[in-house]
């Protein structure tokens, strides 16, 4: 196993300015610390990837996309590329201030957080078509899911290396890594950090972004409640639609067998409906619980996490 102390992972796309200023400013910022910086090239379309090449500097790595894949898959292959006991993730427009990697590495390793998340303060971005939309995101995101980060949407983070490598990233996941770390039982703990306003290049945000927020934080409310007892869900609401189902179409069988003209009445429709759907959904329910009972065994993974094993001898 690598020695290596601290991996720096940055997922770029057509950041071509940013890519010298971004490196000087790094190694400037971190000192007798062991570390490597791996550049994630997201299928940029202008010179990114030679300026990285141009650094010529020993401690880069250069993770080179095809295509571009969006940020998770960026990130998932920066973090299995890297080497390091800690993982650091932070944004490549030089918003993000790598002189607060030093401070968050001390607080993981003097208080033993898997997890560091920072906090941007006084951060520098447009007040109606970023800071307002993420104020209320955080806000949907926290109550929703128990996980109460202030800001979803800094990069910055420091990880334990074997916490990082657990996490599954895929979609547009990353803004929910608090979440994800959550599931696998990480201790998460939050700190301010700086944010510096964007000199060269353009924002790759948008407010479409939104939408994909909302679906992906459904899935993260599944993952969280019914990961590993998908029945639950699946099976609780088909019971349900299935016994009321069930009590329209005795009431109308009722009033047929008294003799009444029940044809075409739009309750009894809705009670053949909702018969259908709760059968629908508690098969959906059982594939999905058999699938889960796949996945965990043939991956030979455990629904639960054990943090550390105690034995006392004498």
């Amino acid at each position: 196993m690598s020695d290596l102390r601290l991996s720096i992972i940055i997922c770029v796309y057509n950041e071509e300015p940013n890519i010298k200023p971004l490196n000087k400013w790094i190694n400037e910022s971190i000192e007798d610390i062991d570390y490597e910086i791996i550049y994630v090239d997201d299928g940029s379309t202008d010179r990114t990837r030679q300026e990285i090449i141009a650094l010529n500097d020993p401690r880069v790595v250069l993770v080179e996309f095809r295509k571009n894949y969006g940020q998770s898959s960026a990130l998932y292959a920066g973090i299995e590329q890297a080497r390091g006991e800690y993982l650091v993730t932070m944004d490549g427009d030089l918003q993000n201030d790598p002189s607060d990697i030093p401070m968050m590495l001390k607080l993981a390793e003097d208080e033993g957080w898997d997890l560091v998340a920072g906090i941007r303060k006084n951060r520098q971005d447009g007040v109606f078509l970023r800071k307002l939309p993420s104020k209320i995101a955080n806000s949907i995101i926290r109550n929703s899911t128990g996980v109460h980060i202030k800001d979803y949407g800094c990069t910055l983070k420091v990880f334990k290396s074997d916490l990082a490598k657990n996490i599954g990233l895929y979609g547009e996941l990353h803004r929910f890594i608090p979440v994800l770390a959550s599931l696998e039982g990480a201790t998460i703990t939050q700190v301010d950090v700086k944010h510096h306003a964007r000199e060269f290049g353009k924002s790759k945000y948008g407010i479409n972004r939104t939408f994909k927020v909302v679906s992906d934080l459904l899935l993260m409310l599944f993952f969280k409640k019914y990961m590993s007892k998908p029945m639950h869900l699946f099976g609780g609401i088909g019971v349900v639609f299935f016994l009321i189902g069930t009590l329209i179409n005795t009431y109308f069988l009722i009033q047929k067998i008294m003799g009444h003209d029940i044809w075409g009445k739009p309750m009894l429709l809705l009670g053949i409906l909702l018969l259908i759907a709760g059968i629908q959904l508690i098969t959906v329910g059982i594939m999905a619980e058999l699938l889960m009972r796949t996945y965990y065994e043939s991956q030979q993974k455990r629904p639960y996490k054990v943090r550390k094993v105690h034995t006392f001898n004498g």
